[in-house]
């Protein structure tokens, strides 16, 4: 209840201020100083706030600013990324790591963190899917509410972001996301939905796509019909690093503050339109009167001199992926090891660990701790070999080299751990990957020593799932995606049994590219990217379709066994809107000490609407002593059971007869009860004639036929587009006029700016190529006149589109 009071005292006093402003005051509150930093209006003794990166730790860059990751920062505790975090389903641990975070901006004087991402994980493929939870929509919201409750406990505030249907990195500034309303409604906005409502951040912030043809940085429906108007968010509104595309527009539809700062070219527009009438001084009020709460309330925080534990904050990063680890496989119970065999440890991860994604989430860590020196540490009778290079390009013969090495190393050892995954070239914020594949040379490294030794567990690394050809050769697997700078002991921690594994999937894991619902119209066209199949994204999909999965969802060993019995319900009928309990008794049947993730999943047939054959409603994590038996016990809301009815425009069960499913995971399900739900009778839509195939899903590549889509959209879908050509404008890319003349110059000066930012950094090279080819001209101006001054953007459109004069005009500000 303080909190509230509190807030409500910051934009009673926010009114006061901005009543006082001038009109110019006004529109420069609305937009960023420069890249990281609020406007200060010092006759009104207002200062300025900062804005720093997340989502897994705080990256506050130090000396000359970028937003893309290249620059120095501060130091601080690198976290596990979102995708490892999400694999331990505990809402108190992602709490702990909100707070510790929010404790690490006190001590910056940073008041926005911007962080949690919780855009759903539509393809494998996505580059920037280490940053996002999960594909399913609920764990999504559930972990990130946590998380914002945790960073603004210490008075930091969080910024939930990208909203919305951000899934890719191909043309993010530009692409449209071409989505039908209850696919949106139900798979991509629920995160986003359960987050602002049960978290309640400070600021969310706006996406750079289009969502159905409109910029998300000026989609009312987005900004105001949804996030104000129905989910009741009354706080900050903030751009995603250049997202704008037109600042008035977007100032009446919602957003709030801009960013980075535009060196005046957007508030001289913003003033012009006040003037000329064509944006209301009342909207530009409501928008400053947001962006100025967001300040006092960042100002009355940065009033605290707070040091934080850095011992303390490390541990936790170790715990983080402690319970966050996922044993994928362990045939004869090779795991745990001990420090008492004789082992090979190889690849250059263990060494050289991966430990965090690249771009503007990349931290410089206070410590890291990488898996050789933890065996090391431990007393463990260990060789080394290296296994592979880590360079894309490496010296010719070296890989068989390296290979033969390891072999050698491998051969007459009790236990082979094998480092592998995901170098950082190869996945990275900025550009999508191309398949789902290791190294080859990782892949044969693992084949080979596989027939030098019998014993192999694979330790991955890596941000998304991967196709793993050897899976049947080897006996054990251990994912710890991306695990933080304290990796390297949780890991070794965990290999020799002095953690127990406890994290499962919180994605599913694909045999093959081509088993991915999406694998036809990911990442789109040109223009853009159809979203044809649905709901169907994750185990929504591949249980529907009967497709075997190399893991399912919520799948994870452990070093024991646990057993589900005695599940009772609390009703036979439930009204849709009221709620109901589950118990169920769960028992530690090993001899060690675990933690078990119990799933909730409800399943009901219809024969209107077309329905995934399950559905997650709830999670708990347990921890039971051995042979220790616990009743849990949980209550669910049927409010929030059902499906999006477009026909009604909201939330709406069936009336029927529903499973409750008791799984340990998707594809373990150990107990099962019914409850019958009565709803009110509406009208409900049916698709079964004009779109037949999403209710009827084959074991096979997934295509749905164009007119099905467009029945599901409502419309007739935009056209994708072809070959860019005249006449060219501000919202086309590099990318787009690369075959002409004039593009071609443009584009060899953007490489070799690509080269030259990142030569301290190589791996981040494909990013930053990837970000300027593909960033509009609109884009580019909006970052900032130092990028691209606005006459300049226009004057090279006037030479695209061969009007040579009235460009060198633009260009010489005639």
């Amino acid at each position: 209840m303080k909190e509230r009071q509190d807030i409500k005292d910051f934009r009673d006093r926010a009114k006061e201020l901005v009543a006082e402003m001038t009109l110019e005051e006004k529109a420069g509150l609305c937009s960023g100083q420069d890249c990281w930093n609020t406007k200060p209006i010092e006759r009104l003794k207002l200062g300025a706030v900062m804005m720093s990166d997340g989502p897994h730790g705080l990256r506050k860059q130090i000396g000359e600013a970028d937003n893309l990751g290249i620059g120095e920062s501060v130091p601080a505790v690198c976290f596990p990324t979102a995708s490892a975090l999400a694999c331990s389903f505990n809402k108190e641990l992602l709490y702990e790591i909100g707070k510790a975070m929010g404790e690490e901006c006190l001590q910056e004087q940073v008041s926005v963190i911007l962080g949690p991402g919780v855009n759903q994980k539509r393809s494998p493929l996505c580059g920037r899917n280490f940053e996002y939870f999960s594909e399913d929509p609920l764990l999504s919201g559930e972990l990130a509410a946590s998380m914002i409750k945790g960073i603004q406990s210490t008075g930091v505030s969080a910024s939930l972001k990208h909203f919305a249907v951000n899934n890719q990195e191909k043309r993010r500034m530009t692409i449209n996301a071409v989505i039908d309303e209850r696919t949106l409604r139900e798979t991509y906005l629920k995160a986003f939905e359960i987050a602002v409502k049960k978290g309640k951040p400070d600021t969310v912030m706006c996406a750079y796509n289009r969502l159905n043809g409109e910029y998300c940085s000026e989609n009312e429906y987005l900004l105001t019909n949804i996030l104000r108007k129905e989910w009741g968010f009354e706080n900050t509104v903030i751009s995603d690093w250049g997202a704008v595309h037109d600042r008035v527009l977007g100032i009446k539809t919602g957003l709030d503050i801009e960013m980075p700062g535009n060196q005046g070219v957007n508030d001289a527009k913003v003033l012009a339109a006040v003037k000329n009438g064509s944006l209301s001084l009342t909207e530009l009020d409501k928008a400053a009167e947001n962006a100025c709460t967001l300040i006092l309330k960042g100002l009355a925080n940065k009033e605290k001199d707070f040091r934080y534990d850095k011992k303390e904050h490390h541990s936790l990063a170790v715990k983080a992926l402690e319970e966050s680890a996922v044993l994928l496989k362990n045939e004869g119970k090779l795991l745990p090891g001990h420090i008492g065999q004789k082992a090979a440890v190889i690849g250059a991860f263990a060494k050289t660990l991966r430990y965090q994604g690249a771009g503007s989430s990349k931290i410089h860590p206070l410590k890291i701790e990488n898996p050789w020196e933890m065996f090391i540490e431990f007393g463990a009778d260990v060789t080394y070999a290296k296994g592979f290079s880590l360079e894309a390009k490496p010296v010719n013969g070296e890989a068989e080299s390296l290979r033969e090495e390891a072999c050698q190393a491998a051969g007459g050892k009790d236990i082979v751990y094998v480092f592998a995954g995901l170098p950082e070239g190869y996945e990275s914020e900025g550009f999508d990957r191309g398949n789902m594949s290791l190294p080859p040379s990782q892949n044969l490294l693992i084949d080979a020593i596989c027939e030098e030794n019998e014993n192999v567990v694979v330790i991955l690394i890596g941000g998304a799932p991967v196709e793993l050809p050897w899976i049947h050769k080897v006996k054990a697997v251990l994912l710890a995606y991306l695990g933080g700078e304290g990796a390297g002991r949780a890991i070794v921690n965990l290999l020799l049994g002095y953690r127990v594994p406890s994290g499962k999937l919180a994605e599913t894991w694909p045999i093959a590219l081509e088993d991915i619902p999406c694998y036809h119209y990911f990442p789109g066209k040109r223009l853009t990217s159809e979203y044809r199949e649905s709901i169907y994204i994750g185990y929504r999909y591949y249980e529907k379709a009967g497709k075997p999965v190399l893991f399912p969802f919520g799948y994870g060993l452990t070093y024991t066994e646990f057993s589900y019995s005695g599940l009772e319900l609390s009703e036979e009928v439930c009204r849709f809107g009221s709620t109901f309990t589950l118990s169920f008794e769960l028992l530690n049947c090993g001899g060690r000490k675990a933690k078990e993730i119990s799933f909730i999943f409800m399943a009901h047939k219809s024969e209107v609407v077309f329905l995934p054959e399950k559905e997650l409603r709830e999670f708990i994590k347990v921890e039971l002593e051995p042979g220790e038996t616990k009743r849990i016990s949980m209550t669910l809301d049927t409010s929030t059971l059902g499906y999006y009815n477009t026909a009604v425009k909201d939330w709406y069960c069936e009336s029927g007869e529903y499973e409750v499913i008791i799984g340990s995971s998707s594809r373990d399900c150990r107990l099962a009860g019914s409850i019958r739900i009565d709803s009110p009778a509406k009208p409900q839509p049916d698709f079964t004639k004009s779109a037949p195939s999403y209710y009827r899903l084959e074991n096979k590549e997934f295509t749905i036929d164009e007119k099905e889509f467009a029945t599901l959209y409502g419309r007739t879908p935009p056209k994708s587009g072809g070959r860019a050509s005249r006449p060219y404008s501000p919202e086309n890319t590099l990318e787009d006029v690369a075959h002409t003349f004039i593009g071609k110059i443009i584009m060899m000066y953007a490489n070799w700016t690509a080269r030259k930012v990142s030569k301290a950094e190589k791996e981040q090279e494909g990013m930053m190529a990837a970000t300027i080819r593909e960033m509009s001209f609109f884009a580019m101006a909006a970052s900032g006149e130092e990028m691209l001054p606005e006459h300049v953007m226009e004057g090279i459109i006037e030479f695209l589109n061969g009007r040579y004069i009235a460009g060198l005009r633009k260009l010489l500000k005639f």
